[in-house]
Formats: C-alpha cells, sequence, structure tokens
C-alpha cells in the first residue's frame, strides 16, 4: 500500500544532527561522519499520513505560491476531509458557504457573494447549477457555481487564489477556485481503492448509501497511464419549518376591512405576515460522478492529458404547506381588504401586528411535486513541450456543458373560504408560530381544488475554451510567461406553463371541486413546535391521476412562457504577458511577478420586450475591454517568515439575469414578481490590494494575518418596489392568464449599476500539529481561523435616489472555523466547527417601511465529528457526525432592527459510517 507520505525531522533530530555537524566540521572530505550523527539521522526519520499529511501539502501549496493561496488536498484517494466540496472549502479563512436543505451549494469569498467567484475544473472554467426550493432562491439562473453537482471523492485537490495573477483568466472579484481531480502519473504505478458508507438521517429516519472507488495504472517504464473513478451516493432528508411570505402593510390599519374594531384604533401603518404557515419539505437525490485520464509523455520534454469528467444529480422533493392565503390577496380575490381583525397586539416598536385573530380568513393547503437533474459535461486535451532547457509551450482544449432539466414543478391547492377565529401568533418564538386555523386542519371535508400549477424550467450553461502559452527562462533569476485563451460562453434559460388559466381545473366525479375525502392526505411536522402539527393537503398522485395531468393535452398543454425565455452568448478574446523574477534584497529573498492582462467581452442577450403592447423577441449586443495590471510580491525577512504584498485591477461581469432585455413575469402563490433586466449594464470593476504576513514555524506549522482592500468601482444593485401589475405597461392579458388580477401589487425588481464603495478586511490562520508533547498528545493538532470582512455599498431605490449606505448582500463581518484533531498510527478523529455571523440577502428591502429596511439571514454555527479507525495497512473504518448540535438551515428576517421572522427551516443530524481498503 502506498501513502502519500511526508518526511520532516524533528526539533530533537535537529539538534543531533546540529551538535554531530560541530563535532565533524574539522574533518576532511574524506573522512565519515561519526556513527552517532548517522544514528541520529535514521531513528528522527518520521513518516506523517493522515489529514496531518493533508494539511502538509496545502501549507507546501500556499508557501510556493506567489500570491495569497489557500488549499485543501486529499490525503488519498476517495478521502476527502468533508463529503461536500463547499463543506470543505468553508474551512479555508475567508470562505464561506450557503446551504440548501442542509447540504453546502455556494461559497462566498472575503464578502463577495458566488457570482463573483470563478470556479475551474482541471483549469478550465466551467458553470453548474440545480434546482431548490423557492425559498432557496428556485432554480439557479445566476453565474454562481452550484457546489452540490459533484461528490467530493471525485477531486484530489481544491485551490482558492484570492489574488489575482496576469496568467489566470478575469472574471472575479473574490477568488478564483480550482477543482482537480486525479491523473494516473499522481500514482507510483498500481493504485486500487474503494470506500462504502451508509448515511442516516435522524429527522427523516432513513438510511442511504455513498460509495466510491479509483484505480490506476501506469505502464511503459511510466509513460503511459490511465485513471478511472467513480462516485455514486443517495441522500434523503426531511426539511421543516414555518415562513411569513414577507410583512406587508397598507394605508392606516395594514389594508384591512374598514370596519375591523382593533385596526380602526391604530393611528400608525400596521405590518403583517403575508400567508403565516407551516412548511414540510421531503427531499430524495442520486449524485453519480466518474472521472477518467490518460496520460501519455512520449519524451522526457513532452506529455499529453487527455482528461474527462461526467456527473449527474437527479432529485425529487415534495413540499407540503398550510397558510392563510388572504393577507396577499387583493380586494378582486377576496382578500385583505376583506378579512375583519377581531382582535391583536401592534409592537409599538416596530408597528408589526404580532398577534392577531380574524374572521373572513382563506385558508389553503397545498401539495407540490418537483423532479429535476442536473447533468454536467466535461472534456479536454492539453499538452506541453520543451523545445530547451529554457523555453516552452503548453496548449488546452476542452468543452463542458451543464444542463439542468425541471421537467415537473407542479403544486395542487385547496381552499377554505371565508373561515372565521382563525389567529396567528408571533409573540413567544417568531420562528415557531402558534397558528389557530379557526378549522380543524386535519379534517379533510370541505375543502375547495382551486388551483394546479404546472411549470417546466430548464438552464443550460456551456463553455468552449482554447488556450496557448509560453513559459521562456530568460536567465536564472527572471522568467517570462505570455499567451492567449479563446472562451465562448453561451447561457439558455427557458420556461413552459400550462396554457389555460392555473385556476381552470374540471370537477370531480361528484360534480363539484370540492375534494373528495379519499383524496387527501395527513402530513405532520416533527420538530417545529406550534400548533397544528399536522394538517391534511390534497393527495397529489390521487388528484394527478383523476385528471391525467400530465397528459399535455387539452386543459394540460404547455406552451412556452416567453416572458422567461432568455439567452446570453459571450465571447471572451484575452492575452497576457507576465515576469516571473527571483532574487535577493541584501539577505532577503526577495520573488514575485508582474504582468498585465487584456480581455475583450463581446456580449449578445436575448428576451422578451413589450413593443406597443405585443411581446416581442429581442436581442442586445454590446461590447467591451478591460486591461488588467497585476503583481505579487514575496520577501522572505527571515528563515520561513514570508511578507506578501499584492495589487490588481479585476473585474466581474454582471449576473445572467441582470442582463436580459424585456421582462419575466412570475406569480408563485402569493408571490407576484416582475423582474426587468438591464442588457447594458457595466461589469463589476475594482481595484485589490493584499498584504500578509505568514510564518512557517515547523512542518505543517503555519501563523498568518492577511489584510485586504478592495475599492469596488462600480457595482449591480437590482432596485424593487411594490406597486400595481397595470402599471408596467405589460398586457393585461398576462396577469389574468396567470390567475390574478392587473391590479394586484407586484414587486417590480430591476438591476442597475451604483457607485459602489470600499470593502476590507482581515484574515487570521494558524495550524499547528502539537509533536511537541510527549507520548500520544504529539498525536494532536489544531487548525483555527477567523475573518473580519467590512464594506459601505451605495444601495439606490427604484427612482434612483440614494437608499442605505450598508454592507454587500451575503457579507458575514465576522466568521471562523475551529478544529482539532488526532491522528495516531491506527486512530484518529476530527472535530470541526464553522461560524459565520448575519448577513444580508436583500438591500433595500421590498415592501416600504422602516421595519423592513433589509432582508437578512442569521449566522450559523456547524459542528462535525470524525473518527477512523485502521485495521491492517490496508483497510479502514469510519464514522461520521454533521450538524451534531442540530442548527436550522435556514433563519432569515426582514428589518435591520425588527428582525420579523421570514422563513425557517430545521434538517436534523446525519450520520455515516464507513469502509475504505486500498491495495
Amino acid at each position: 500500500m502506498q501513502h502519500a507520505t511526508t518526511r520532516y525531522k524533528t526539533p530533537v533530530s535537529l539538534l543531533a544532527m546540529a551538535i554531530g555537524l560541530a563535532l565533524v566540521a574539522p574533518a576532511t572530505a574524506q573522512e565519515t561522519p561519526p556513527p552517532a550523527a548517522q544514528d541520529a539521522t535514521d531513528l528522527d526519520t518520521v513518516v506523517v499520513t493522515g489529514y496531518r499529511a493533508s494539511l502538509e501539502r496545502a501549507i507546501d501549496i500556499k508557501r510556493g505560491e506567489a500570491g495569497v493561496v489557500d488549499a485543501i488536498v486529499a490525503e488519498d484517494v476517495a478521502d476527502f476531509p468533508d463529503l461536500n466540496l463547499a463543506e470543505s472549502l468553508q474551512r479555508i479563512p475567508g470562505v464561506v458557504i450557503t446551504r440548501d436543505g442542509g447540504e453546502g451549494r455556494n461559497i462566498s469569498v472575503r464578502g463577495l457573494g458566488p457570482d463573483f467567484t470563478r470556479v475551474r475544473i482541471n483549469e478550465m472554467e466551467a458553470l453548474t447549477t440545480v434546482g431548490s426550493t423557492d425559498q432557496n432562491g428556485g432554480t439557479n439562473r445566476s453565474r454562481g457555481f452550484d457546489f452540490n453537482v459533484f461528490a467530493s471523492d471525485l477531486f484530489s485537490q481544491m485551490i482558492v487564489r484570492k489574488t489575482a495573477s496576469a496568467d489566470i483568466e478575469e472574471g472575479s472579484l473574490g477568488a478564483t477556485v480550482d477543482l482537480n481531480t486525479s491523473k494516473p502519473f499522481d500514482f507510483d504505478g498500481f493504485t486500487a481503492a474503494a470506500s462504502a458508507q451508509a448515511g442516516y438521517s435522524e429527522m427523516a429516519g432513513a438510511a442511504s448509501p455513498r460509495v466510491a472507488a479509483l484505480v490506476a495504472n501506469t505502464w511503459a517504464d511510466g509513460r503511459f497511464g490511465a485513471l478511472l473513478s467513480v462516485a455514486y451516493s443517495e441522500r434523503d432528508w426531511i426539511e421543516e419549518g414555518t415562513g411569513s411570505g414577507r410583512w406587508a402593510n397598507g394605508p392606516s390599519n395594514g389594508g384591512f376591512h374598514p370596519s375591523s374594531p382593533f385596526t380602526q384604533a391604530q393611528s400608525a401603518s400596521v405590518f403583517h405576515p403575508r400567508f403565516p404557515r407551516y412548511t414540510l419539505m421531503e427531499h430524495h437525490q442520486e449524485r453519480t460522478g466518474i472521472t477518467g485520464s490518460l496520460q501519455f509523455k512520449p519524451t522526457d520534454r513532452t506529455e499529453f492529458s487527455l482528461d474527462a469528467l461526467y456527473s449527474n444529480i437527479d432529485a425529487t422533493r415534495k413540499e407540503r404547506y398550510i397558510e392563510a392565503i388572504s393577507f396577499s390577496r387583493a380586494a378582486s380575490q377576496g382578500g385583505k381588504p376583506q378579512t375583519i381583525v377581531k382582535d391583536g397586539y401592534v409592537d409599538p416598536a416596530t408597528g408589526a401586528l404580532l398577534y392577531g385573530e380574524f374572521d373572513d380568513v382563506d385558508v389553503r393547503a397545498e401539495n407540490r411535486y418537483d423532479e429535476w437533474d442536473t447533468e454536467f459535461k466535461q472534456l479536454s486535451l492539453s499538452g506541453r513541450h520543451e523545445f530547451s532547457d529554457v523555453f516552452s509551450i503548453s496548449g488546452k482544449l476542452g468543452t463542458s456543458s451543464s444542463k439542468h432539466s425541471n421537467p415537473i414543478q407542479t403544486t395542487i391547492m385547496m381552499d377554505k373560504l371565508n373561515v372565521d377565529n382563525y389567529s396567528y401568533d408571533y409573540r413567544g418564538d417568531r420562528w415557531a408560530p402558534v397558528l389557530d386555523y379557526g378549522i380543524s386542519p386535519t379534517d379533510p371535508n370541505g375543502w375547495t381544488l382551486s388551483t394546479i400549477r404546472m411549470r417546466a424550467n430548464e438552464v443550460q450553461n456551456d463553455f468552449d475554451v482554447g488556450q496557448l502559452d509560453f513559459d521562456w527562462s530568460i536567465s536564472p533569476g527572471f522568467r517570462l510567461k505570455g499567451g492567449v485563451l479563446a472562451k465562448d460562453y453561451g447561457f439558455d434559460s427557458s420556461e413552459t406553463r400550462r396554457t389555460a388559466n392555473e385556476a381552470t381545473v374540471p370537477n370531480f366525479a361528484n360534480g363539484t371541486r370540492i375534494v373528495p375525502v379519499d383524496m387527501t392526505q395527513l402530513v405532520g411536522l416533527s420538530g417545529i413546535n406550534g400548533s397544528p402539527g399536522t394538517w391534511v393537503v390534497p393527495d397529489f398522485d390521487a388528484i394527478a391521476n383523476e385528471f391525467g395531468i400530465f397528459s399535455g393535452e387539452g386543459t394540460w398543454a404547455f406552451s412556452p412562457f416567453a416572458a422567461s425565455t432568455r439567452s446570453v452568448e459571450e465571447e471572451d478574446r484575452g492575452a497576457y504577458l507576465m515576469g516571473e523574477f527571483s532574487t535577493d534584497l541584501g539577505t532577503i529573498p526577495f520573488s514575485g511577478n508582474f504582468g498585465v492582462r487584456y480581455v475583450k467581452t463581446k456580449q449578445s442577450s436575448t428576451g422578451i420586450a413589450t413593443i406597443a403592447g405585443v411581446l416581442t423577441p429581442i436581442t442586445a449586443d454590446r461590447e467591451y475591454s478591460d486591461t488588467l495590471p497585476s503583481m505579487n510580491l514575496v520577501a522572505e525577512v527571515a528563515p520561513d517568515l514570508l511578507v506578501r504584498f499584492g495589487a490588481a485591477k479585476v473585474m466581474s461581469r454582471p449576473g445572467l439575469g441582470s442582463l436580459t432585455p424585456g421582462v419575466t413575469v412570475s406569480v408563485s402563490g402569493g408571490s407576484r414578481n416582475i423582474t426587468g433586466g438591464n442588457p447594458n449594464l457595466d461589469p463589476i470593476r475594482a481595484t485589490n490590494y493584499d498584504l500578509t504576513g505568514e510564518w512557517y514555524f515547523q512542518e505543517a506549522g503555519l501563523l498568518s494575518l492577511g489584510l485586504f482592500y478592495k475599492d469596488i468601482e462600480s457595482f449591480v444593485q437590482t432596485t424593487r418596489e411594490v406597486r400595481p401589475f397595470n402599471t408596467s405597461g405589460l398586457p393585461d392579458s398576462i396577469a389574468i392568464d396567470a390567475g390574478v388580477s392587473p391590479t394586484d401589487d407586484f414587486v417590480f425588481s430591476t438591476p442597475v449599476n451604483t457607485p459602489g464603495g470600499p470593502l476590507k478586511g482581515l484574515e487570521a490562520n494558524y495550524i499547528q500539529p502539537f509533536t511537541f508533547l510527549p507520548g500520544l498528545w504529539s498525536n494532536l493538532g489544531v487548525q483555527l481561523n477567523y475573518t473580519f470582512v467590512d464594506s459601505q455599498i451605495q444601495y439606490l431605490t427604484a427612482t434612483g435616489a440614494n437608499s442605505l449606505n450598508t454592507d454587500l448582500t451575503g457579507l458575514s463581518r465576522h466568521a471562523w472555523n475551529a478544529t482539532l484533531f488526532y491522528e495516531g498510527d491506527a486512530f484518529a478523529w476530527r472535530v470541526s466547527a464553522t461560524n459565520r455571523d448575519d448577513y444580508l440577502i436583500q438591500v433595500p428591502g421590498t415592501e416600504q417601511g422602516f421595519t423592513s429596511d433589509v432582508h437578512g439571514q442569521s449566522g450559523t454555527t456547524f459542528v462535525d465529528a470524525s473518527v477512523r479507525y485502521k485495521i491492517g495497512e490496508n483497510l479502514e473504518l469510519s464514522l461520521e457526525g454533521i450538524n451534531l448540535t442540530n442548527e436550522p438551515s435556514t433563519e432569515s428576517w426582514v428589518g435591520a432592527s425588527s428582525r420579523l421572522p421570514l422563513d425557517y427551516s430545521e434538517t436534523g443530524r446525519q450520520y455515516l459510517m464507513g469502509i475504505r481498503y486500498k491495495f
């Protein structure tokens, strides 16, 4: 069995060698060193494996780079430190993640969100997108990379490049993340490994498998190599919680019935939840990944590599809700203006109606079913040839595609209208409000089938890349690099919906739209305290079969939803020239790089615009170019003490949804949105500065402190305001076809360029194995880091006036990670805690008034642990626990000071038991 190994001298051996060298210093070259010195060298050689070896290799990568870089390395095949790539990345200083269903999905680096982080797979830019619940953003149509598409077992290395250099292509303000798969020349001859795990979700009470395997070999004296790896996993989990649907207000009494005895006495505008509800989501996910690599080295100066990666994530999701829909409905729908407030409590600090008792409330129960999958493919051919000892060229051709398909996104809704004695109460635990529906929520009688909403989505991202570079060692202390890059990127998004009005549904066999009792079912929560814990929903399969809703014919026919059809094509052409140097400033080793990158972007975006009242496809074209100088300097001011300085001009292209000409109209239950695009948006540009000190005080030991400053010259912000649909200029028929009135209020969202602002912060990092301790204590080690980020971005109102001057969305001011590990010969364990502070998710807030000036997300602290035991050299057992403290996945709110609840969800703990074999 071949282990990745690192050999180093302990402090005791170094002292022994120093004494030995002092004793033999006068000796001539022909003399033999004393036996004692030789014995000390042999006795104190240590072989390091496991998690500690991974740290050593990651630190070696960090130390050898000119810029500010952090890395995570798998010590061996199918042995990544975490089950999820995003969850591994959050161990790096400055990196925080967002979760979907309890699993890491996106990352933010140094306060800059997923759209500002570029991801390369095997040094080729790629983009993957998935589907999600509405509260977690729905289908991803942005530039943010979804890491949950891949099993972590497919990758051997992740590198986060926080500073720019001319040889790394543009597109990032936060970081460039390199994901690298294994190649056959990474191993010494034949290597094979396999692992299997059984996962258990505590809340779902379900077990699921996870397996991975790799085989690699080289032949012809190392001239040819081949590798194949596969990974498959399933995951079942439950997500349950509550939601408010935002907090809305209206004239004087919140917009309720004018005869309401309670609100008549209120002199100020009253905020109320738009559709207070309980939520239950059941997820099932299957993920398959395959990597293949062929390497050929015909001569010592020439090498070729053909690499392929395939991944598919397949998911189903069932969402069940019970809610009071009246509070988000207009008068034409018998909504809020007809609802009478009998009693209540208004928080004097916020004007929020935290408790209320109502008559004439419409209650809705929903059952939604989704099927979606994402298929990712990448193929690349790379080569390198050394013409001489000082000059070489390298090149790469590659293509990748990510196709997300959501063919079934169907919701069946049933209502009980004009219910009396409905109440909600947020005065206790705001994340678990007490809801009394005025009816028995478990009674299946008397529900009316109201809506069958059917939609389907597709999103595809494609990259075609060609690159050619040269590397010329002009002198022992100076190297010149340069190259050209051609990259074509394509984004296509489409949606189809029921051609008929979604409220158009047939009668049951009983001649009415009253749902038969045998076409309902009970669902319930297990972990959320409130009332009720159980309620009735439509039986999805029974109703779908009764009406044949998936026939695609007649009432159930689909047609393209023109307002959601969009595409973006980009042709990026770039060239760079960079010098690398290594010299001495007196006695101080001094090295680094400096260079410039030029890139021209040709962009074409297509969407739907309204011209003379007619929906018309329209295409907008534009070009822009950027010249991006960069510099990275490294000085070894003392042995093992490095000081780095970096400066660079950087740019990030606007979000894909923001570039679409025309508008998108979306109606989802009580949520109604009109999103406009702006194809003339400028890129987000910034000037970055970094200053870092790094002390490598022992093998796998690091103490560092870094300061960073980003002068963001321009920013893209989405402004929002609430107003009736018929003020949009769009045909009223669009609203009517969506099942709502043209006089209903919609949220209008439009992206605009804003002045930007500064972002600054610091990172501290400490890693140390406790090898100086006696006995078994020497197997302990610690890994700690802390990040502080601050920003001041000027936001605008819908009219273009200055609004708030506050943090970037997605920015957590404070974040930290702590890992304590033990690495013995046979037994190893690790406990990790990861924390991120509160952050904003929308600025300014959707509704008017200070109580909803922003939307935010509460911070989280997740605790994970793993235990491993080796049985001999080839076999290893493992036990892992994820989210051991049962931290909520979502806890979002509106209002910087009021913190009125928006969404809350839990996914519970997860445990995995596994076995791993290598030969």
